[in-house]
């Protein structure tokens, strides 16, 4: 099985970050990520990608009610473990009666466990626009560069640590058509963090080859074509 393939990288770094990939497998990948730059570079382009979806949750917090059932049903109140402290400075302690203040100690990380456990039950996601294909733009060394995910109305795009910072340049992105006709601009690319950029009217209305990045002088191209082509990745189909 050739692991450097894009496809199949993507596919398994997604999977790791995940953690869907599990037993022998994973085992397995972790040795390929300390041994090819591509992969370990795909695995951090994909934490980024995952990690940045738990800033689009938004947390509700939950009803006074529960943290009031909680205690109920874990039978502990305030007054119980004003006795049991009450108690523990009277008596010499001796390691037989220290399982009743590890007893109410344990009873107050049950119900924490359980106020988290609810609070993380009741996160609902901010509906986000599935994403339809997706590439990953990478330099000549394998690294990656962008994550560029296509929704039905956007590019999401995202900058690794890997892009050159260039205060005189900007990165625009191009989607070259298979007929040979000339490529068509879609925007600037981001060269730090996240960009949304709206699709183009024709972006779904012909075959797409590829997808570029030139460099162009700050602001984009001063003519309507690329000046200096420097990567090409073809689009995946999820």
């Amino acid at each position: 099985m050739n692991y450097l393939t894009q496809q199949r990288r993507d596919a398994l770094s997604a999977e790791y970050v995940l953690g869907t990939l599990r037993g022998s497998a994973r085992v397995r990948f972790k040795r390929l990520i300390l041994q090819y730059p591509a992969i370990r570079s795909s695995v951090e382009l994909w934490e980024q990608h995952i990690n940045a979806l738990g800033t689009q949750l938004q947390p509700i917090a939950p009803d006074p009610i529960v943290w009031e059932k909680v205690k109920q049903r874990l039978q502990f109140d305030g007054a119980n473990l004003a006795s049991e402290q009450a108690v523990a400075t009277n008596v010499v302690t001796l390691p037989l009666k220290s399982n009743r203040r590890w007893k109410g100690l344990s009873l107050l990380a049950s119900a924490a466990a359980v106020v988290l456990a609810v609070l993380l039950v009741q996160l609902q996601p901010i509906p986000v626009a599935p994403v339809q294909q997706f590439t990953v733009m990478q330099n000549e060394a394998k690294e990656s560069l962008w994550l560029i995910e296509i929704t039905q109305q956007t590019l999401e795009t995202r900058a690794t640590q890997k892009v050159t910072q260039r205060a005189q340049n900007d990165y625009e992105l191009w989607m070259v058509p298979t007929g040979g006709q000339a490529p068509i601009s879609l925007g600037l690319l981001p060269q730090s963090g996240v960009a949304s950029i709206a699709k183009h009217p024709q972006f779904d209305q012909i075959d797409i080859a590829a997808l570029a990045v030139s460099l162009e002088p700050r602001g984009g191209s001063p003519n309507g074509a690329p000046t200096e082509v420097l990567y090409v990745a073809e689009i995946a189909i999820l």
